[in-house]
């Protein structure tokens, strides 16, 4: 038989509550005294732990007081129980969140910290999300009385029928985890498919790739399509990649002269110029005698894949500039036409280093 409420039980209820509610609030500020300290290492989990430790231990505080409370008052054990039950079930929803906050941020800097991009790996911090969330909110369930035996049983069946409707989302869902995890593709990367499409990928989600061009377009494309598709990562494994440009002198050139002078102007571009790889060697290969010229490629090296059009821009400008203040020449294709009366006219190709352009020539 329950007794009386008195005075002292509402006394005693009253200090548990207050007590629950300073000890809330001492903790929030030791938890923001750490957070100081925490920002001053160089491991950002500490952060991550003690911002959502801000949400969680305040709540159990005043859940712990408020317990306290309960157990001072002379309730009935079917209300005492009651009460009991929905201040664990809110504990126990305030640590699923609280967890569900840390290990997405774990994963989230983990990622980070792999690819250097910020927003990298969405598709696995959802997917770790959603796990956590979906133990605590089965645990919350069975705190309250609900059997979740018979729902593990609808979501097994249920989940075949799920599987058939949504065939196309998880197939990419499982492209996109089997991209991130095989690290063929990373988020910061640049690529080029085989379809056309090329620019940096941005993020993985559980749906689609989003790339973003140079002209800062952005182009979404499905994960089973990229997996599925021919792609070039000029990223991997190293970013630092070589440029060829191609170039012709005359036939009279003397070639030291010309591999000499055009090495020069690499050097000077490699170092000078953003985005050029100064310790790259020079490489100037001759290879083909043209109907005109010399042809020979030059070998650069850049930084990224998007160095190479401030790379090569300038490398010509510095060429031709060096090349006419050395009197190398660089011929245009020329074409002598050759008339004789009564005949139709008969072109005959014919080198002509110091021409300025198409001669025609009647005879």
């Amino acid at each position: 038989m329950n007794r009386d409420l008195t005075a002292h039980d509402v006394l005693v209820a009253a200090i548990a509550l207050a007590a629950g509610l300073a000890a809330a609030v001492l903790v929030r500020v030791i938890l923001k005294w750490l957070g100081v300290r925490a920002d001053r290492t160089r491991w950002s989990g500490d952060d991550i732990i003690v911002d959502a430790l801000r949400a969680l231990l305040p709540w159990a505080a005043v859940t712990g007081g408020a317990a306290v409370a309960a157990s001072a008052l002379p309730l009935t054990p079917g209300v005492g129980r009651n009460v009991t039950m929905v201040l664990t079930a809110l504990l126990i929803m305030a640590a699923t969140l609280t967890a569900a906050r840390i290990v997405a941020g774990l994963v989230r800097a983990l990622a980070q910290s792999r690819s250097g991009v910020a927003g990298s790996a969405t598709i696995f911090v959802n997917i770790t999300r959603v796990v956590v969330l979906a133990m605590g909110f089965l645990v919350v369930l069975e705190t309250v009385g609900v059997s979740i035996a018979p729902l593990l049983t609808a979501l097994g069946v249920g989940g075949l029928a799920v599987a058939l409707a949504l065939q196309d989302t998880l197939a990419n869902l499982f492209a996109g985890v089997h991209i991130l995890a095989s690290r063929t593709v990373q988020p910061g990367d640049y690529i080029r498919l085989s379809s056309g499409e090329e620019g940096y990928v941005v993020d993985i989600n559980w749906r689609n790739t989003v790339i973003r061009h140079i002209s800062n377009n952005l182009v979404i494309i499905p994960n089973t399509k990229l997996s599925g598709t021919n792609m070039t990562n000029y990223h991997r494994p190293e970013q630092e990649m070589t440029l060829t440009v191609q170039v012709g002198v005359g036939f009279d050139s003397d070639l030291d002269h010309v591999e000499r002078v055009t090495t020069e102007v690499v050097a000077s571009v490699m170092k000078d110029v953003e985005g050029g790889v100064p310790d790259h060697e020079p490489a100037v290969r001759f290879h083909t005698f043209g109907d005109s010229r010399i042809n020979f490629t030059v070998i650069l090296g850049v930084g990224e894949f998007s160095d190479q059009y401030r790379i090569k821009h300038e490398f010509i400008k510095r060429l031709h500039q060096r090349y006419r203040a050395e009197g190398i020449a660089i011929p245009a294709p020329t074409r002598t036409v050759a008339v004789r009366q009564g005949e139709l006219p008969i072109p005959h190709q014919r080198s002509q280093v110091a021409g300025d352009g198409p001669q025609i020539a009647a005879r």
